[in-house]
């Protein structure tokens, strides 16, 4: 039997920060902004940290698909913005359900976290290691975005999306197919540069601000264009899928420009394009699963639909997985 998607949710911080509220203290304009990334407003944490993120997320996911927690033997969380080094955030948030009896890891992919971390939980499933694995991709960017760089402080958001992974009863639905890769050659061109072992925090890595991300935008621009299309298309190409039978492409929510390129290499419409870029900018792992889980909570999703999956992120990591949609709203 496949693994499938059997419940899903997601949380969005209620503090909007639009275009207009970066013009008051950066060289930028609404125009500026939505012309180069296809962003209008993007959401931030006031408080907390990324488990607090996905803990509003996990309990409706649990309470659609009307389980008890504790049948929940497994907790992945994709992130980069873990609640600490260690322990890893999938304990935090175990602790924080008050779940027994489970165990579960991170997963660090950055942009690519969500598609690698459902393949995992698949195969966690399909092998019979794990029956039901909680799957959450959530970061809190606005921890680690500069907001006195332009290049960066406009493109990040903070949210969460969360659902269950279990066994599909029919091998004709869920994940069905994946492909995955990375390239640490790109590792150069989108990082923290401190923090970890390499360069441990120090006074002088904080006074040179090397605890927020760092990106070439252009080389970041450029891999991605052609490392989330090429994966896309490959993908078809392996499942003798054309344009007509994909009902959705679900793109990582980094730019829409880069989105644009992928559905036009995939021969697919805007129409079949999940995009809400525009109202919370790139949440990092979170934007696939949040996509998801809105597009099913207007019934936009129907059972049986055909979905890619794509990403791309720091590393370089990038992928895409394929899945027959298992469920309609209320099930």
């Amino acid at each position: 039997m496949s693994a499938t998607i059997t419940s899903i949710a997601h949380y969005l911080p209620p503090d909007v920060y639009p275009n207009s509220y970066f013009e008051k203290y950066l060289e930028t304009t609404d125009e500026w902004i939505q012309t180069r990334s296809g962003i209008k407003e993007r959401r931030f944490a006031k408080e907390g940290a990324t488990s607090d993120l996905i803990i509003p997320a996990a309990l409706e996911c649990i309470e659609k698909r009307g389980i008890d927690k504790n049948e929940i033997d497994t907790i992945l969380v994709a992130t980069v913005t873990p609640d600490h080094m260690f322990p890893n955030t999938a304990a935090v948030v175990q602790h924080k359900l008050g779940i027994k009896n489970c165990w579960g890891f991170d997963i660090s992919a950055a942009c690519s976290g969500f598609v690698f971390a459902i393949v995992t939980a698949a195969s966690l499933v399909n092998s019979g290691v794990s029956k039901r694995v909680l799957l959450c991709g959530a970061d809190k960017m606005s921890s680690i975005v500069n907001f006195n760089d332009r290049g960066q402080a406009i493109l990040f958001g903070d949210g969460a999306g969360v659902c269950l992974i279990e066994k599909s009863d029919d091998d004709n639905y869920g994940i069905l197919d994946q492909i995955l890769y990375i390239d640490g050659a790109g590792g150069q061109y989108l990082k923290q540069v401190a923090g970890g072992s390499y360069k441990p925090a120090s006074i002088e890595s904080v006074q040179n601000n090397e605890h927020y991300i760092y990106q070439d935008g252009q080389s970041v621009f450029k891999a991605a264009v052609i490392g989330m299309a090429d994966v896309s298309v490959e993908i078809m190409k392996k499942n003798n899928l054309t344009s007509d039978d994909i009902a959705w492409l679900v793109p990582h929510q980094a730019n829409l420009r880069i989105i644009s390129a992928t559905a036009d290499r995939m021969g697919i419409g805007k129409d079949k394009v999940m995009v809400n870029i525009d109202k919370y900018g790139n949440t990092t792992a979170a934007t696939i699963p949040i996509c998801l889980s809105e597009w099913h909570e207007n019934e936009k999703i129907k059972k049986g639909d055909n979905i890619i999956l794509a990403s791309f992120g720091a590393g370089f990591t990038w992928g895409a997985a394929y899945l027959k949609w298992n469920m309609n709203k209320g099930e």
